[in-house]
């Protein structure tokens, strides 16, 4: 599996961008978010990869952040929920305050991802929270978990 890739961006599209790496360029899906922090094409960029290994294809999945990328896997563990949709939140949502969305039950804030209905948000929701996940395995230091737990944002 791909871990971590590092070289030049190639070409941005919506979705993806190409990343060359030693003259082999890897196509990899992204977040807006990702895509608007890696930088701009011909420029060195290093990506955090999720692998997802298919019967049909083999994709690529590119993190600015470990952060992004845990809550992608979180994300993407809810059923019903897949990689284009996952994207899609943490397009909408950011990283760092997701966990704020999920303990307020704000099933708006998800709604706002395309792709993602009221329906699928409070599955979201309902699962995510009867996991009891760990917000410091996400990546919050105590001074944001704290900021979590009064509500307040610190982006």
């Amino acid at each position: 599996m791909i871990g971590k890739l590092s070289g030049i961006i190639d070409s941005f599209e919506t979705d993806h961008f190409i990343l060359d790496v030693a003259g082999v360029g890897y196509l990899i899906y992204a977040s807006r978010r990702t895509l608007s922090s890696i930088g701009q094409v011909g420029d060195a960029a290093s990506v955090l990869i999720i692998t997802n290994v298919r019967e049909d294809a083999i994709t690529l999945y590119g993190f600015a952040d470990a952060i992004e990328q845990q809550w992608f896997k979180l994300l993407t563990s809810v059923q019903g929920v897949g990689a284009k949709a996952g994207l899609s939140i943490l397009a909408a949502c950011p990283a760092d305050q997701l966990a704020f969305v999920i303990a307020s039950q704000d099933k708006a804030a998800l709604t706002q991802a395309d792709g993602v209905g009221p329906k699928l948000a409070t599955r979201i929701l309902t699962e995510l929270k009867d996991k009891g996940w760990d917000l410091d395995t996400i990546g919050f230091n105590d001074f944001e978990l704290q900021k979590i737990i009064n509500g307040e944002t610190f982006i």
